[in-house]
């Protein structure tokens, strides 16, 4: 077997995330007990009286801090990977899980890149829009004509799976290109709830601000291969790890390509770590040979170390 853990992104996050795993295990509950961040974390995630939980500021430390203790409990069961990757922030749960970080580095640098993603798009009216049905090049078509009749920004943000992409940007522009998208076959155009254009060039300003926050942080080498958002693969020689972290908040997400790489590696069995099982859906659209196992609650942890040991 080859195993490979996949990180779920923002946008799968919900109330009550965790708080079985907290009371059951301590390696969760230290991971959670010694986060640091401006808020209250557990209750967050565990209730969030305050509805504050969607918002990317507080969205992004709770999954990471979620990601991080489920790590911690995978590998005290002595369940490893040999290759990892993430969806958008799940990225930096990856890297947490090569040692890269530590959990309480990644917790603090999710919420610092939260504020940053917040910030960067506050004030302006943008969008994104999941596209399904229609290939790279036609949707690729749409933007360019929506872009080009002056309406502002939009771009591919996302490439998840074939017949699945994400477009972000100006919602002036991102409603056209949804519009030109139907025009050229798409099946469906389905507005999301985001509060800001990720991974569009609308996010510069969260790419800089990263890129000074990474000044000041220490990377450690990796214990294995992360596959990186925007390369759809591992780093290259001529690649480092803030340059590509700092790249990843402003341009696409190719996961359909990191798949299909890790299909090349060799993987055949793919852990999703993070409430919900988009991902898991991702890889049976893309190479449904490999299996698959979404990790959330302490039910899908046994149910996990007892698969695997057999």
């Amino acid at each position: 077997m080859s195993l490979a853990f996949l990180y779920a992104g923002q946008g799968t996050q919900h109330a009550g995330m965790g708080a079985d795993l907290y009371e059951a295990y301590p390696a969760f509950r230290a991971v959670l007990d010694g986060a640091q961040v401006d808020f209250d974390l557990k209750t967050t995630m565990f209730s969030d009286p305050d509805g504050v939980l969607n918002q990317t500021e507080y969205t992004q430390p709770c999954m990471v801090a979620f990601a991080a203790g489920m790590t911690a409990l995978l590998y005290e069961r002595g369940i490893r990977p040999a290759y990892a990757a993430g969806l958008s922030l799940g990225e930096y749960s990856a890297l947490e899980a090569a040692g890269v970080f530590t959990a309480f580095e990644a917790i603090a640098l999710a919420a610092f890149r939260g504020r940053a993603m917040a910030q960067a798009a506050r004030g302006r009216s943008c969008g994104m829009t999941a596209v399904l049905g229609l290939g790279r090049d036609s949707l690729q078509a749409a933007c360019n004509q929506a872009a080009g009749e002056g309406l502002g920004v939009v771009e591919i943000a996302n490439y998840n799976c074939p017949g699945q992409l994400v477009i972000g940007g100006d919602q002036a522009a991102v409603d056209r290109a949804s519009a030109l998208a139907k025009e050229a076959g798409a099946k469906r155009c389905l507005p999301l709830k985001v509060s800001g254009p990720f991974h569009t060039s609308l996010l510069s300003a969260a790419g800089d601000a990263l890129r000074e926050k990474f000044q000041t942080v220490t990377f450690r080498p990796m214990a294995f291969p992360v596959l990186f958002n925007c390369l759809g693969h591992e780093m290259g020689a001529e690649d480092t790890v803030p340059a590509l972290l700092e790249r990843q908040v402003q341009s696409s997400v190719y996961m359909e390509d990191t798949i299909r790489r890790l299909a090349e590696l060799g993987v055949d069995t793919i852990v999703e770590i993070g409430p919900g099982k988009a991902l898991s859906g991702f890889v049976r659209k893309t190479v449904p040979e490999i299996k698959t196992y979404a990790v959330e609650t302490c039910a899908d942890l046994e149910a996990l170390s007892d698969a695997l040991k057999g």
